[in-house]
């Protein structure tokens, strides 16, 4: 696929995300839950930076969903019998996504702390 056009790479990029909303679940979850966290910062209105956070926490959060599936997809093509060692890079996998979802709900929390908290110094002392 070198040397391909910017509107056909393009084209790749969006039918993948296509085929994932149209197979994934988990994919279409966190989709949904960020439409609904940046209609809280209309909302909320909150400062230019913590909108840069948001935003780049959902594109990690999706992106990296993306990467998951992707790997199944390849892995179960590759080998569709069950295997321990793919088993574990599965789960690895799911894990990635995890891990930075639970990094994007604390994300969030930190915003609403912020935002309601008042002035009530760092959210962690010597941290932030």
């Amino acid at each position: 696929m070198k040397n391909q056009s910017f509107q056909r790479r393009l084209k790749f990029a969006v039918n993948g995300i296509q085929s994932a909303w149209e197979t994934e679940s988990s994919f279409r979850t966190h989709t949904f839950m960020s439409v609904g966290v940046l209609i809280f910062l209309g909302w909320l209105r909150p400062a230019p930076i913590w909108w840069a956070v948001i935003f780049l926490i959902i594109g990690g959060v999706l992106s990296l969903e993306l990467l998951n599936t992707a790997l199944e997809q390849v892995v179960d093509r590759l080998h569709p019998e069950q295997h321990p060692m793919i088993a574990k890079a599965k789960d690895c996998a799911a894990g990635a996504v995890l891990v930075l979802s639970i990094a994007a709900v604390a994300i969030f929390i930190a915003l609403l702390a912020a935002h309601f908290g008042g002035n009530h110094g760092p959210l962690i002392p010597g941290l932030f």
